[in-house]
Parts: structure tokens; C-alpha cells; sequence
């Protein structure tokens, strides 16, 4: 072996090295430090909420990745540059321009740092990509089957889940590993000599020549895996602007180029190897060239010509077979099939009397006034107590039994909100031992306000809600045993409850006394090191030196209910909107989490975070992930006072969620386990709602002929109550089922309109009552009339006259005017019930927040609009109704008859008759004074019977009718 020639190289002095090493070393002891400080301090809060499990499981499956892959990779790296180094040339010529020389030498005095450092580093790399991927890997080892068949090869879907995205990740190692190792063999030959330029040419020597055929080789070998597998992946396919799933095309044409590529490529591989052995490039350049033409002709040309010339113009036709197939899978994917949706036909015989009305007492009594979306200022100025409490910025609506009856209530809890500290409260102290908690869970029946802005007595105290709170200084009509709230939504700093035992209390309560936190929620810092680890943690040097803190001392952190369940369950995407509840006397939130797929074949992808995104203010976005599968699988809850955690199975029967309990074994509980009290909490989950209704909007059509001419397709409406155009969020109401009579239940309702129209198409409601939970109602409205939409209504209600009138007025003198949510509520005569609040709020006081103003009702073609629900009603009903352009219209029911004088020979039939009209006359008269629409409802149903029952009595002997 020859000496390589020396040049000058410059080397670094004793001291010099020193001090590099000593930075290098402070260096990596920083990150790592770090690094290990927040490993500790995870292994200590999974550890405190009893799911160390869960944090060992991932770590130690992390650890592997980084480990495997990074050998893998690494080792392969250090094979190759050590195969190349030793078939370097014995004798390289030399020129006066040779520039590699100098670099030669520096390689060669430090060949071990090299051959050793490089392939660490890059093994050391691609570990931290890899063990990103943990979830991948465990969901292969813990896979579980669908039971049901892709209709083209018919595998399991659980291949397509669990085990395709393996394959593919072992796929892009191997490539990553022989890309690598390409060119550090390349690299390597070239400095060695085995690669040399030559004009415009290259020369390789035969070890050069031997080695690289063989990755390259490799590499087309790899190819050819890639393309088998890519016959799968044409299952979700996107070649289509219709549809998801393979096309006509891809079917006749791409998958089998497939085939034949993979052959060819194996073929080329064959060339590489034996160019390698007969140290000839020939045939491995023959075998590229052959390649290429043949990705380029039968995979890209042949496809084009077939899609253009076949397809296109019999589309419908050829597609039919793909679009079936991508209907059936995305209903199944969904949850919308058949058997979890009832479609039905809503129509009436188009007489909308305010005695059917009165009928539907379900929906009618319960119409819900107060938009929590909207009263957050509200609660906050009239319920906050304290500048450092507060409440989120949307609200939560629930139900509750309160005497004996079923109502929504608008809820919150009173959190500690740390940014609303003011600045002479924000010492460390102050921050993370004294202010430690909320206080208060405060509800408001979603039904009222405390009276009518007019009936105020002009003192503007009206249109608010009317409260009942439960917290430390007393029960409420909802009572609590442990109102103190240490987990919520504003709380966004760590804090330190407790000390030396018996030490007196510190944390600040709503009346002004001091409290020691007694809960099972924290992280325990009694001993030294957890209190310098902490320390380090947070970079605060109070928590050594803080004589509060002691023996018994937690710290509280991670308070946020999204934030917990997302890290005890982190293969959960987590809902937007937790919601606390009232649950055996203890604050409980409740936290909806979804397993999700990338990959289910031929079902529609959609963005979820684009799909769920809507006018609602203070729901985090949802990450913008492709999906193409989606379950409520798990419902969690998180103690507000102890941070308690708790997953529940609420569909067992999800294979993914079966994966990952077998992943994490013993940390979802069982359906069993959910009690009824928590149970009569569960609402169904708006963004997966959101979800299903933009699939509903395309795939409630059956026929795949329809499936493709669009015409029967429906949008979900933008929100008419502002000038984004943003989708309508869905809302929660008390209401009758959405056809048919029956008790009122919780239910969470949209409205659809036509494709790129503001006509009603549909209205689409779920049940979150326990024993229809999850059924799914779509009414079709009939599409021989025109039944105004969301933004019509919203336009008509603009139009009218006297609101328009109204609202100017009230613009002019410095109010601001907020339209509260619009609910479309169908009622059982074929006519939809629209109902918006309208509130007022003074622009021109710092301390105005929202108040009730008016109500505006539409039903059938009326308007009403006054203080008052019932108000709003009756003219709606033909009681002062105003019609478009303050026109008063004729009632839509019969007007009321005058007593009508029975003839002197009259029966007992008809003097009956008689009576009853005279009767139910003068209790509609009562009605109408005292405002009472229920009551005016009945009145006007017996009022038609005592009629009928007269004409019928009279027919025979000519007596009167009523009213001439």
C-alpha cells in the first residue's frame, strides 16, 4: 500500500482541542440535559396520574426505532465507506491541479474519525426521524381485522391500516439506507481514486465499478418492491375530482403497468448484479434505459391515452363501478350507512295553524334563547366575582333534571384565568402559590331571561340570563360537592399547593379565606432533587428557595382537559370542545376523542381541520390531516378538582380502537364502567357531527348515475348571522324527535341547503338521548317547492319592516347589535320553525356586555318579532304578524268566530255547541292578554272542535253557523 503525499496541514494545539472539546461537551450535555430533564419529569406526571404504562410503552418503542433504524442505516453507511476505502487505488497519478491531495491527507490521519463519525452522525439522524413514527410500528405488531374485504383484491381492510403503512415505512428505510450508502461509496471512490473526471468523461475503476452496480442494483430492487405495493395504493387513489378510490383508468390501465414494471424492474436489478459481476456497465445502462421508457410508455402514456380517449367520454358510464364502491366504503368509513342514518321524507299538507303548532309542546316549550357563543361577556360581568376569574369564550350547552323536569342549561365553570391578573398581582408568588384555582360551576336555563328588555321598566335590567351557581359560599339548583376548580381551560400556569404538614393554608378562596388543597392531582416535590428538577424545569429558583413548600408540596401542571387526554392517549385526535358536567356531585369535563384513518380504501378523504372549522369562537382548530376513517371511540373525562383522568370504550367494535388497547393494554375501560349519571351527559361530538354532515351532503345519494351528475347534491349554508363566508356551526337543542311525536331529547341538529344554493335541501339531526344515542335522522324536504334557507331567512328577517326600523334606531344611539344563533326547528305540520335571538350591547360603556333585546320567530311565510318568545310567536302566528314590508297579512289559522245565537228550537247538541265555542273564546282571550302561547294553542284546538261539533249539529236543521 503507498503513502498518500503529505501537504501542509495545520493542526490544532493542546489547549485549542481542549477548549473544543470542552464546548462540544457543554454542548451535548445541554441538549441532552435537557432532554432528560423532560423525560424525568413526563416519567414522574404519568407516573402521578397512574399511566406510566402508556409513557413506558412509547419510550421504550421509541428507544427501538431509534436504535434499530439508526444501526441500520448507519451500519450500512459505515459497510459501504468501508468497502470503498479498502478497494482504493494502490498508485493514484497526481497532477500540479490536484485538489484533492490536501483532503486525502486530513481523511487519512483521521480515517477513524471519519469511517466512524460520519455513519454515527447519519445513523444518529435518521433515528430521531424514525422514532417519530412509533405509532406505525406498534399498530403492525397489534393489528386487528375489519371483517370486511376490499372489493378489488379482497384483503382485510386491516391490511390497508395497519400493515400497508409498515411496509411503506420499511420501503423508504431501505431506499433511505442504499441512497446513503450510494454516495458515500461515490464519495469515497472519488477522493480515493476509484472515480476519476476525465474531461467530460468519467472513469471508474472495476472495485468502483463492482460496487456501485450493486447498490444500484439494490436500489432498482427496491424499486420493484415499491411498485408491487403501489397496486394497492391506487385504492386511494385521487385521480378523480369526484370521487376517492381507483378509477376506470386506474384499474385498466395503471395497475397493470404496475405489474409490468415490477417485472421489468427486477429484470434491471438481474443486469445490475451481473454487470457487477462482469465488471461491465453496459448492461446495467442497457437496464436504465429500458426502465425509464417503460415508466414513461406504460406508466404515464398509456394511462393518459386511455383516460382521454375511453373515459372521458363515457364517464359516467365507466366510473360507475368505482363510484358505487367509493359510496358504500365512505358510509361505512363515516358511520353514515344505512343502518346508522334514517332518511325521511318531511312534507305536510301545508296548513300551519297555531293549534298544530301548540301540539309540538316537545320542541315549543323548550326553544332555547340564550347563544353561548355570544354570552361570554355576560357571565363574566355578572358571575365573575374576582379580576383573575373568568370564563372561556364559548360557552357549553348541557342538559339537567332539575324538580322533576328535563331542560338545556348554558354552563361554565369559574376558572382561575392567569393572563386576567393585574399587575400588581403578578409576583411569583402570587402567580404559582397563592391564586391556585377556580370556584364555581354557574349554569343558566337555556329557556329565559329574567323578564323582557321592555318589561324592565326602562332600568335596562332585563335580558339576562337567570343564574343558578354552585361554589364554595353555596348549592345552587345543580349542586356540587367539590366546586374548586384546579383543571381547566384558562389556566395556563403551573402552581404549588400544599407545604410542611399542618402548615397553614395559602390558596385564595372565592370569600376571601385561605385553603390547602387536599386532592389526589399533582406531582409530588417533597424531596430535594424533584424540587431542583422542577426548578431547572421551569427556571425558576424560587421553588428551591421558597420556605411555603415542603413536604407534602404538589405541583399542578398540564391543566388544560384537551392537553391530559391527549397525552395519556396520544393516538386519539382529541375534540375541539371539552364541556364540564355535573356527575355524582363531582365537576367532571368531558373530552371526546376520535381514531382516525389515512388510509381506508376507495372511502372519501377529506382535511379535517378544514371540514370542522366554522364561525364558533374559541374551539382550537383540529390538526389539517387527511382522513378517510373516524370514530368516537373514546370518551374521557378529567376530575376538575383532582385531575383524575379516565378513558371510556364507548364503540368497542372499532378495530382501531381494538389495536390500540391491545397497544396499551388496561388503560381504555369498558362500556360497562360508564355510569348512568355520566352517561346523561354525553353529547354527541360536533366536529365529528361537522364531519359527517359535509359527507352527507354528497353521499345520501344511492345511484351512482345521480352520484356523478351532482344535480341531488347539497352545501352546508354559511352562518347568516355574519359576513364570513364560514359553514353554520350545528347546535345543540331540546327538542321533539325531528319527525313523529315523542318527549323532547338532546340533540344536535344542522340545516343543509341545495348545491351552491340558499334553499332548504335537508335537515340533519343526531340524538345524544342515552337510548337513542348516535341515531342519525336526515329530513328530505320536498324539491317541488322552495323552503327558505338559513341566509334567506336571515334576508327576510332584515326585510321586515319593523325590525329593520328597529335596528337602525337602535345603531343610531351607539348600540351594537349581535344576532344570536338561527335554529332551524322542524315541527310535525311539514313547516320549519326558524328562531333567532337578538342582542344589544352599548359601544359606547366599558362595561356593556350582551342582553336579550328581541326575538324574531319565522313560521310558514310570518314574522314576528318582539321582547318575548311568546310574543314573537303569536304574531308569527298571525296575532300582529308582520309579512315583508310591514304589510299585515291575514291570520294563517281560522280568525276567531263570534258566540254564535243558536235558534230557539235548537237541541242539546247545539246549545252545547254553543257553550263550548263561548268557552274556549274566552279562554282565548285570556291567553292572548296574558301572553301564554301554550295556552292559546289549546284554546284554539278546542275552539275548532266546539266549531266542528256546531256545524255538525246544525247541517240537518239549518240552525246558524258560527260566525255568520
Amino acid at each position: 500500500m503507498a503513502d498518500w503525499p503529505t501537504a501542509g496541514v495545520r493542526t490544532l494545539s493542546r489547549r485549542a482541542r481542549i477548549l473544543v472539546s470542552a464546548g462540544v461537551g457543554l454542548l451535548v450535555l445541554l441538549i441532552l440535559g435537557a432532554r432528560l430533564i423532560d423525560t424525568y419529569v413526563g416519567w414522574l406526571w404519568f407516573g402521578a396520574l397512574g399511566y406510566r404504562d402508556v409513557y413506558r410503552t412509547i419510550l421504550l418503542t421509541r428507544v427501538a426505532e431509534f436504535v434499530v433504524v439508526g444501526l441500520f442505516i448507519g451500519g450500512l453507511l459505515a459497510l459501504n465507506l468501508a468497502l470503498a476505502y479498502r478497494s482504493r487505488q494502490v498508485f493514484v497519478p497526481l497532477g500540479a491541479d490536484d485538489a484533492l491531495a490536501r483532503y486525502r491527507t486530513v481523511i487519512q490521519q483521521r480515517i477513524r474519525l471519519v469511517g466512524i463519525g460520519v455513519p454515527v452522525a447519519v445513523g444518529v439522524i435518521a433515528g430521531l426521524v424514525a422514532q417519530r413514527d412509533w405509532q406505525t410500528v406498534q399498530l403492525f405488531f397489534n393489528s386487528t381485522g375489519f371483517g370486511i374485504d376490499d372489493p378489488e383484491f379482497g384483503h382485510d381492510i386491516g391490511f390497508y391500516a395497519f400493515e400497508l403503512p409498515f411496509y411503506q415505512a420499511l420501503l423508504t428505510c431501505g431506499f433511505t439506507a442504499v441512497v446513503l450508502s450510494f454516495l458515500g461509496a461515490l464519495v469515497t471512490h472519488y477522493f480515493f481514486g476509484g472515480l476519476r473526471l476525465v474531461g467530460r468523461g468519467a472513469q471508474l475503476s472495476s472495485p468502483a465499478k463492482a460496487h456501485l452496480a450493486v447498490l444500484a442494483g439494490t436500489f432498482v430492487l427496491l424499486l420493484a418492491v415499491e411498485y408491487f405495493f403501489d397496486r394497492y395504493e391506487l385504492l386511494f387513489s385521487e385521480r378523480s375530482d369526484l370521487f376517492t378510490g381507483a378509477t376506470y383508468t386506474d384499474l385498466n390501465a395503471v395497475m397493470p403497468a404496475k405489474i409490468i414494471l415490477t417485472a421489468i424492474a427486477v429484470i434491471c436489478a438481474i443486469a445490475f448484479f451481473a454487470g457487477a459481476f462482469l465488471r461491465n456497465l453496459a448492461l446495467p445502462a442497457i437496464a436504465t434505459v429500458l426502465l425509464v421508457l417503460s415508466g414513461i410508455l406504460v406508466g404515464g402514456v398509456w394511462p393518459a391515452l386511455l383516460q382521454q380517449f375511453s373515459v372521458q367520454p363515457n364517464a359516467n358510464e365507466r366510473e360507475a363501478q368505482s363510484i358505487q364502491r367509493n359510496i358504500e366504503a365512505t358510509r361505512h368509513a363515516y358511520g353514515i350507512a344505512d343502518a346508522k342514518v334514517e332518511y325521511i321524507n318531511y312534507s305536510g299538507d301545508g296548513r300551519s295553524t297555531p293549534a298544530r303548532l301548540a301540539d309540538e309542546t316537545a320542541t315549543v316549550s323548550n326553544i332555547r334563547l340564550l347563544d353561548p357563543s355570544v354570552l361570554e361577556q355576560t357571565f363574566t360581568q355578572l358571575q365573575q366575582r374576582e379580576n383573575f376569574y373568568g370564563f372561556p369564550d364559548k360557552l357549553d350547552v348541557d342538559r339537567y333534571r332539575v324538580d322533576g323536569e328535563l331542560q338545556d342549561y348554558v354552563v361554565a365553570l369559574r376558572e382561575l384565568e392567569t393572563s386576567s391578573l393585574a399587575d400588581n398581582q403578578q409576583s411569583w408568588i402570587n402567580q404559582h402559590l397563592r391564586y391556585t384555582h377556580g370556584d364555581g360551576f354557574v349554569a343558566a336555563r337555556a329557556d329565559r331571561v329574567n323578564n323582557a328588555l321592555d318589561e324592565a321598566g326602562g332600568s335596562g335590567e332585563g335580558g339576562y340570563p337567570v343564574f343558578t351557581v354552585s361554589d364554595t359560599t353555596g348549592d345552587g339548583a345543580i349542586p356540587v360537592e367539590q366546586p374548586r376548580i384546579y383543571y381547566g381551560e384558562l389556566i395556563d400556569s403551573y402552581v404549588i399547593v400544599g407545604g410542611d404538614p399542618g402548615a397553614p393554608p395559602r390558596e385564595y378562596e372565592l370569600d376571601g379565606s385561605l385553603y390547602t388543597y387536599t386532592g389526589e392531582g399533582g406531582v409530588s416535590i417533597g424531596n430535594w432533587f424533584d424540587r431542583l428538577v422542577f426548578a431547572a424545569q421551569y427556571g425558576e429558583q424560587n421553588i428551591l428557595f421558597n420556605q411555603a413548600i415542603g413536604d407534602d408540596s404538589k405541583v399542578i401542571f398540564r391543566q388544560d382537559p384537551r392537553e391530559r387526554v391527549e397525552a395519556v392517549a396520544p393516538w386519539l385526535t382529541i375534540d375541539g370542545d371539552p364541556y364540564p358536567a355535573v356527575v355524582d356531585g363531582r365537576i367532571k369535563w368531558i373530552v371526546d376523542g376520535y381514531t382516525t384513518l389515512k388510509h381506508y380504501p376507495y372511502a372519501q378523504r377529506t382535511v379535517l381541520g378544514e371540514t370542522t372549522q366554522d364561525t364558533l369562537p374559541g374551539t382550537p382548530r383540529l390538526p389539517d390531516e387527511e382522513i378517510s376513517y373516524i370514530r368516537n371511540s373514546v370518551k374521557a373525562t378529567v376530575d376538575a378538582y383532582d385531575g383524575t383522568v379516565t378513558l371510556y370504550a364507548t364503540n368497542p367494535d372499532d378495530p382501531v380502537l381494538q389495536a390500540w388497547m391491545n397497544v396499551f393494554p388496561g388503560t381504555v375501560q369498558p362500556a360497562s364502567e360508564i355510569g348512568d349519571s355520566l352517561r346523561a351527559h354525553f353529547r354527541y361530538p360536533q366536529d365529528l357531527f361537522k364531519v359527517q354532515r359535509q359527507m352527507l351532503t354528497s353521499y345520501h345519494v344511492e345511484d351512482p348515475q345521480v352520484f356523478f351528475s351532482t344535480n341531488d347534491f347539497w352545501d352546508v349554508p354559511s352562518d347568516p348571522t355574519t359576513d364570513n363566508q364560514v359553514n353554520q356551526p350545528p347546535y345543540y337543542v331540546l327538542a321533539g324527535p325531528p319527525a313523529g311525536d315523542g318527549s323532547a331529547r338532546f340533540q344536535l341538529t344542522s340545516a343543509l341547503v341545495g348545491l351552491q344554493r340558499q334553499f332548504m335541501a335537508s335537515y340533519v339531526s343526531v340524538s345524544s338521548a342515552p337510548r337513542s344515542y348516535g341515531d342519525i335522522t336526515v329530513l328530505r324536504l320536498p324539491t317541488d317547492s322552495q323552503t327558505l334557507g338559513p341566509q334567506q331567512v336571515q334576508t327576510r328577517f332584515r326585510s321586515s319592516a319593523e325590525v329593520s326600523q328597529e335596528l337602525n334606531l337602535l345603531q343610531a344611539a351607539e348600540t351594537n347589535i349581535r344576532f344570536g344563533n338561527l335554529l332551524t326547528l322542524p315541527t310535525g305540520d311539514g313547516t320549519l320553525l326558524y328562531v333567532e335571538p337578538v342582542y344589544v350591547e352599548r359601544t359606547n360603556q366599558e362595561a356593556s356586555f350582551p342582553q336579550l333585546n328581541r326575538v324574531l320567530v319565522l313560521y310558514g311565510d310570518r314574522v314576528g318579532y318582539a321582547a318575548s318568545l311568546n310574543e314573537a310567536l303569536n304574531e308569527a302566528l298571525g296575532s300582529g304578524g308582520t309579512a315583508p314590508g310591514g304589510q299585515q297579512p291575514p291570520p294563517t289559522g281560522p280568525a276567531p268566530p263570534s258566540t254564535p245565537a243558536p235558534d230557539a228550537q235548537a237541541g242539546p247538541e247545539v246549545r252545547q255547541a254553543v257553550a263550548d265555542v263561548a268557552a274556549a273564546l274566552q279562554r282565548l282571550r285570556e291567553a292572548r292578554a296574558s301572553g301564554d302561547f301554550t295556552a292559546q294553542g289549546e284554546a284554539l284546538t278546542a275552539l275548532e272542535d266546539a266549531t266542528r261539533r256546531f256545524n255538525s249539529a246544525t247541517d240537518a236543521g239549518g240552525a246558524p253557523s258560527p260566525g255568520e
